[in-house]
């Protein structure tokens, strides 16, 4: 079991239909026809959502995915059309909220691997291989690979896991056409991403990416290369062979997981409400990757 903790009410504006409300991010269509894509405070860790919001979370998901799209513009196009608030919507969806495109999304998350962690790790550590694919013997957590791999993903609903597919799994859900583009785009975006960040002292160890069709052209949605999408990591710190320090939920994780939460992750029961030393230190990691990102004080 797993999901929302408390699923909240979605806000009522004059003229915009509410679609979707997903783990972090709020769906609405407005008149027009566009996406209206609000990005709440909401935090989620072990595919739960939790009770407790980090202030100013989804102010930064979203200032920070609109200084990347515009890093990228001349690599690929994106889904944003206007970043002005709907008429009549309240005021705290002021640096929120995205218009933008409709697309037909593409059923697959698109990860690109820099870096050995996650769940790339653990395949690794049984088999030597990432989403199939095979790397070289005695690499650790935190090893850089050799070169960036693609590594794409299934789409969960709120509550469900991701779960790691092959590229051979890709062509046969979108075509081969389709699936060689994803690949080559997220790669490029990887790369070019992972090149900014180095210059400002931050690993970009992954990401995932959300692609969708425009008319025939496939263009990037979703959000951009934030901590909640990205593992970031200082670079001064990094050291293979043990868990980096990270710029993005990590605390959060720990304390779930740590003796204070009381919390057993294997059971049933929803997590707790985080206490506020951990809300604050949340909230100045995912500020920290911002300013280290774009060189702007947040």
């Amino acid at each position: 079991m797993s999901g929302f903790v408390e699923k909240p009410e979605p806000q009522q504006v004059p003229g915009l239909v509410h679609l979707h409300t997903g783990k972090v991010r709020d769906l609405y269509r407005n008149e027009a026809g566009d996406l209206v894509m609000v990005a709440s405070d909401r935090m989620s860790a072990y595919d739960w959502v939790l009770p407790t919001p980090i202030p100013d979370k989804g102010r930064v998901l979203t200032q920070l995915s609109l200084w990347w799209f515009d890093q990228l513009s001349d690599l690929v196009p994106n889904h944003v059309l206007s970043t002005e608030l709907p008429p009549g919507a309240p005021a705290d969806w002021q640096g929120r909220t995205l218009i933008c495109k409709s697309l037909r999304m593409v059923p697959v998350e698109c990860v690109a691997r820099g870096y050995l962690t996650g769940s790339g790790l653990v395949e690794y550590n049984e088999s030597s291989t990432v989403c199939g694919l095979a790397l070289p013997e005695g690499l650790t957590d935190g090893s850089e690979l050799p070169a960036p791999i693609f590594t794409p993903a299934t789409k969960a609903e709120v509550g469900e896991h991701d779960e790691n597919v092959s590229y051979e799994e890709v062509v046969r859900q979108v075509g081969a056409e389709t699936a060689a583009e994803l690949r080559r785009m997220t790669l490029a975006v990887y790369g070019r991403a992972r090149d900014i960040a180095r210059e400002r002292g931050v690993i970009l160890a992954d990401t995932k990416f959300e692609f969708g069709f425009d008319g025939e052209t496939l263009i990037l949605g979703d959000e951009v290369l934030t901590p909640d999408s990205s593992r970031f990591w200082p670079a001064a710190e990094w050291e293979p062979g043990h868990a980096q320090p990270s710029f993005d939920k990590q605390y959060v994780r720990n304390w779930l997981t740590g003796p204070e939460s009381g919390w057993d992750r294997k059971s049933e029961q929803p997590p707790p409400a985080l206490p506020q030393q951990v809300v604050d230190a949340t909230r100045a990691k995912y500020i920290e990757a911002y300013e280290r990102l774009t060189g702007v004080s947040w």
